[in-house]
Order: C-alpha cells, then sequence, then structure tokens
C-alpha cells in the first residue's frame, strides 16, 4: 500500500497540473483569438460557428422554446394584472357614474322647484323628505315644513316632475304626505286629449288604478293624465302621469313623479274656498241693494 501512494504521488500530481495548466492555455489562447480583430481571426471564429453550431440546434431548440415560454408567461402575467387593475377602474367609474347621475337627477329637481312656476297664482314651499312610512299598506312621507311654515292639510305636494300627493296631518315643524299609491288616495283628474274625467285611486302599487271611466274605450295608453281641479281637492292641470293597461287590460297610471327617490317636494300653497255660514247661501246669493225704479209711494 505504501508503494502504490508513492507511485500516485510521484506520477499523479505532476500530471494533473499539467493537465489544469494545459487547460488554462487552451482557454487563454481561445479568449485571445476570440477578441484578436484581424480578418484572419475573423475566418476562424467564422469557421468555428459554421461548424459548431448548426450541429447544436437540436440542444438548443428546447433552451430556445424555454425561453419563448418564460416570455409568454410573462406576458399573461402582465395581461392579467392589467386586467385586474382594468376592473378595479371600471367598478370606481360605475360608482362615479351612479354619484354622478344621484347628482344630476338632483340638480334637475332642485333646478325645477326653485325657477319652475305652475301658474302666476300659485306659490309653494320647498321642503326636504326626512323619511318615509315603511308600511306595506300606508304610502307616505315626512317633511320638514309644517304649521310654522304656513303648511296646511289637503294642500298638494309635487316633487318637480309631476304630482306626488296631498298633505295629510300638520305638526309644527313637520308635515305628512299621502302619496297617489297610498290606499286611501282618491283625486279627481282630466285624461287628455280625450277630456275624459275620472278618478286615480291608490292600492299600495307603483301603477294607481283609473277609475270611472265613462267611455274606457276612449282612453289609449300614453295619454296624458292631469289633475281636474274638481271639488277644490287640487289646483287643475297638475301633472300626474300616463295611462297605461296591465295584464288585464285594467286601465293604471305611470306617475310622473320618481317616488323611489323623493328628496325635495314642494308643497303648493292653495287658496282656501270662501266657507258657507248660512244655509240661505246655497239657495241664493247675499241681498243687496235693490235696482230699478223706486217704488210708488203707497204700495205697502
Amino acid at each position: 500500500m505504501a508503494r502504490t501512494r508513492s507511485h500516485d504521488e510521484v506520477y499523479g500530481r505532476p500530471l494533473r497540473r499539467l493537465l489544469v495548466a494545459l487547460t488554462c492555455l487552451l482557454l487563454i489562447g481561445l479568449v485571445l483569438l476570440w477578441r484578436i480583430d484581424n480578418p484572419r481571426a475573423e475566418r476562424i471564429r467564422a469557421g468555428l460557428v459554421d461548424r459548431v453550431v448548426p450541429s447544436f440546434e437540436w440542444a438548443l431548440a428546447p433552451v430556445t422554446w424555454a425561453g419563448r415560454l418564460i416570455e409568454d408567461f410573462r406576458g399573461y402575467a402582465r395581461v392579467y394584472e392589467q386586467n385586474q387593475e382594468l376592473r378595479r377602474e371600471l367598478q370606481q367609474m360605475k360608482a362615479w357614474q351612479e354619484a354622478a347621475i344621484q347628482l344630476e337627477q338632483e340638480n334637475a329637481r332642485l333646478l325645477d322647484l326653485n325657477q319652475v312656476r305652475l301658474s302666476p297664482g300659485l306659490t309653494f314651499v320647498t321642503g326636504v323628505v326626512l323619511t318615509d312610512s315603511g308600511s306595506p299598506f300606508r304610502r307616505s312621507v315626512l317633511l320638514n315644513v309644517g304649521a310654522e311654515d304656513g303648511i296646511r292639510d289637503g294642500w298638494a305636494a309635487m316633487d318637480g316632475l309631476g304630482l306626488v300627493g296631498r298633505i295629510s296631518g300638520v305638526g309644527d315643524s313637520t308635515a305628512r304626505v299621502i302619496l297617489l299609491t297610498d290606499g286611501n288616495s282618491r283625486i279627481p283628474v282630466t285624461i287628455q286629449p280625450s277630456g275624459l274625467r275620472a278618478i286615480v285611486s291608490g292600492d299600495t302599487t307603483p301603477l294607481p288604478a283609473l277609475d270611472f271611466v265613462e267611455t274606457p274605450e276612449d282612453v289609449q295608453a300614453g295619454d296624458r293624465v292631469v289633475t281636474s281641479g274638481d271639488g277644490g281637492v287640487f289646483p287643475p292641470d297638475l301633472l300626474v302621469g300616463q295611462v297605461v293597461r296591465d295584464r288585464n287590460g285594467a286601465l293604471r297610471v305611470r306617475l310622473s313623479a320618481d317616488l323611489a327617490r323623493l328628496e325635495f317636494l314642494r308643497v303648493l300653497r292653495t287658496r282656501a274656498a270662501r266657507p258657507i255660514e248660512t244655509t240661505g247661501g246655497l239657495i241664493q246669493p247675499p241681498s243687496g241693494p235693490m235696482q230699478g225704479p223706486p217704488a210708488p209711494p203707497g204700495d205697502g
């Protein structure tokens, strides 16, 4: 064993040193040859590349395919991130769009409430809707104006687009508005252009019924419905909505007012009817000075 080890030490180490030295010389030569800028070295390099590279195409193909796959994966990752960013921006844009629509509607109502005059003889008080009844059997809202603002029972309330209902219950600083869809709401209306009279009756549905029409066949879907002013309940010619027919063919009214989004209401001041204090006022007008020639002195 001692001889074997000494033999390896004598011949093995010098041989390894020689191989390392030759390898270093070869690498240094290749580097120098590759870096020499002369035509002969360029031709040698070109010849080596022409001989070596084509024979290694089969080995380079998987490397090229893997590189393209990695690049495609990175591209898909970038597309996914951009898609997620676009989704977030789209959600934000939808929220901004909804806010813009609400502000536009609110602005339109405010402009309508502040600038539109229905009649020279009508004035109004604008109030903010505080809350609604929230009952399936009653449709009403509460306003922040009341007796201190001159509000009285029976006055009409509009949202700037159409009739909403009437005042039913007044406090010092609040007033309740019973909506046209309430089951206790009954208002006389006129159907245009036919001029037929009818009653809009609330039944807690979004489309109140159109009752007591004398000739329903003369009424067409889309006809305009306005208040008639009969009985002094409401001023005449207030817009209520349009005529529609349900599945059973019954006449109903699609209200012009947006009852689902009531924010501001305009309460119309209506002149109170002159009360009749004596029963004789129902038969003949009050007595006044007689007209005509005076009676002869002898007539008693």
